[in-house]
């Protein structure tokens, strides 16, 4: 994003009613202490428990490290805003937080096409499971889930470092955000914006069609179980992930599909505090409060606490 004169922008938030602000901030704030402490809670938990180290929490941990870097590129910037007052932001501020949002966005998807994977071999060949998903397999996967994630954004974002801001520096967003970014551009975007395009459908099909034969697979594998219990019992396993691939996919199928242009705008700042605020808080708890195994090992822990507390 090359300038010759604009040297910093202005993000106009979510709105300018003092009094929302105030509303909104509470809400970010807790929303966003509430995804910290509860995936911190689940890296330490994954690290901790000796009954946690198979590859399906080793992808767990990785993803919580991924809402935590994801919903910390968006959310302090915009609560320094609303307690300051201060819109303004750097261009090489802007540009870096474009790079990360984008970098852990992209490689979610491709983390969660990753755990569909692992949830087929878990039901579908459970007797391999141990030796196909090894802590090898699993960290060559987790390395091509960050490498597919910076292939994809390399190519738009090269093409975006040659933009040039001459007319207007007004973002109408409370983050950096390729789309605004682009409208107030006086460079032709025409090819990078079919490029972005390109990329997110891209990531989107690749990724989507990973998870639905995974859980085609898997569904077909479910029900040939004899016993009700059985069936039961392996929903349950894949049933929080299922749950976070929902959220995920369809907050990004609601961003595309859009019922005017003019609403656009709204609708992408909406559905961006979502992803960046409400899912990454939502998510431990998902997988908690449905899995034996990291409710099991939470007790555990608090227990131990406790005792070290009465020492």
């Amino acid at each position: 994003m090359r300038n010759h004169t604009i040297t910093t922008f202005i993000l106009l938030g979510l709105t300018n009613d003092p009094q929302l602000k105030v509303v909104i901030f509470v809400f970010l704030f807790v929303t966003y202490m509430l995804s910290i402490t509860g995936n911190l809670a689940i890296i330490s938990l994954t690290f901790m428990d000796p009954h946690l180290k198979t590859a399906m929490y080793f992808f767990l941990q990785n993803f919580s490290f991924l809402e935590i870097s994801f919903t910390t590129a968006c959310i302090p910037r915009y609560l320094y805003s609303l307690s300051t007052g201060d819109k303004t932001i750097t261009y090489d501020s802007c540009a870096t937080q474009i790079f990360f949002t984008d970098l852990f966005g992209v490689t979610e998807f491709f983390l969660l096409a990753t755990m569909s994977y692992d949830r087929y071999i878990a039901i579908c060949k459970p007797l391999h499971y141990v030796t196909i998903m090894n802590t090898s397999v699993s960290q060559r996967l987790i390395l091509c889930c960050w490498t597919a994630g910076l292939l994809i954004i390399l190519p738009p974002l090269s093409l975006g470092l040659n933009l040039e801001f001459c007319n207007s520096n007004v973002i109408d967003h409370f983050a950096c955000d390729a789309s605004p970014l682009l409208k107030i551009s006086c460079t032709e975007t025409w090819l990078i914006e079919q490029l972005v395009i390109i990329c997110a459908v891209l990531t989107f099909i690749m990724t989507l069609i990973c998870v639905v034969l995974s859980y085609i697979y898997i569904i077909k594998t479910i029900l040939g179980f004899p016993s009700a219990h059985q069936r039961k019992r392996a929903f349950s396993t894949c049933s929080s992930h299922m749950i976070v691939v929902s959220i995920t996919y369809g907050s990004c199928i609601f961003i595309y599909v859009k019922p005017s242009a003019k609403e656009s705008v709204a609708i992408n700042k909406g559905v961006t505090v979502l992803v960046t605020s409400i899912s990454p808080m939502l998510n431990p708890f998902i997988y908690t409060l449905r899995n034996k195994q990291v409710k099991q090992a939470f007790k555990d822990s608090v227990k131990r606490l406790m005792l070290f507390l009465k020492k």
